[in-house]
């Protein structure tokens, strides 16, 4: 579904992505680990056109449109003062017209019914009518992957989704994307600072080091040598 071939960053004269080949497929999970400075994040943007690179994007075989990537981040962007069903409802603003994307009142009934069905969908159907500023970190993310499904992309990208999060939230968060992967046969890269979580609910792993990937295999293989002492003393 995804599919990155040669991709290449400067950040001035430093090159700070070496020529990165990564794929996902559909119904995957596929976590991109690696040391802090190690390119994951930066990777990640220049897959979702974020950051000037070089190489190639494509999303099932052709350059990705504006609808085909959603994202999830590790600081959650929803608007805290609007109900929790706004702001997965704003997942659908790139296919309405201007006039019903202006405000909240004017989404479709469909729409709201489509991001009602998203909610249900992580758990948080009960919590639609709360102000999303009320929800916990872990339900601010779930509400935030609620809205990259309203968006209905194939591919959804996470940049460490769960670092800002408790363990157990942390844990339900990895659960919540293994499981809509698979589920909806959603391509799902997420880059993570724990090992730990890519071996119990990733498909895949990816690792990176220096801006250059170094291991792509099974979750369960060895990942230590991607980490500095300190920082595996970190991620774990």
């Amino acid at each position: 579904m995804l599919a990155a071939t040669g991709l290449t960053v400067h950040y001035g004269p430093r090159e700070v992505l070496r020529g990165v080949d990564v794929s996902v497929e559909p119904g995957e999970l596929l976590a991109v680990l690696g040391a802090n400075g190690s390119g994951k994040s930066t990777m990640l943007r220049a897959v979702a056109g974020l950051v000037p690179a070089t190489g190639s994007v494509t999303v099932d075989g052709t350059a990705p449109g504006p609808l085909d990537i959603a994202l999830v981040f590790q600081r959650i962007h929803l608007v805290g003062r609007r109900s929790v069903l706004d702001n997965v409802c704003a997942g659908a603003l790139g296919r309405l017209p201007l006039h019903r994307s202006l405000t909240p009142a004017l989404f479709p009934r469909a729409v709201r019914e489509e991001a009602m069905a998203c909610l249900d969908r992580v758990g948080l159907a009960d919590r639609a009518h709360d102000r999303a500023g009320a929800l916990s970190g872990g339900q601010q993310q779930r509400a935030s992957i609620a809205r990259a499904l309203c968006q209905r992309a194939p591919v959804v990208l996470a940049d460490e989704p769960v670092s800002a999060l408790d363990p157990a939230a942390a844990e339900r968060v990895l659960a919540l994307l293994g499981e809509l992967a698979h589920a909806e046969r959603l391509a799902v890269l997420a880059v993570l600072h724990q090992p730990e979580l890519a071996r119990e609910h990733a498909d895949r792993v990816v690792g990176l080091r220096d801006g250059a990937v170094v291991l792509d295999g099974a979750p369960d293989q060895p990942v230590d040598f991607l980490y500095p002492h300190a920082q595996l003393e970190n991620a774990s």
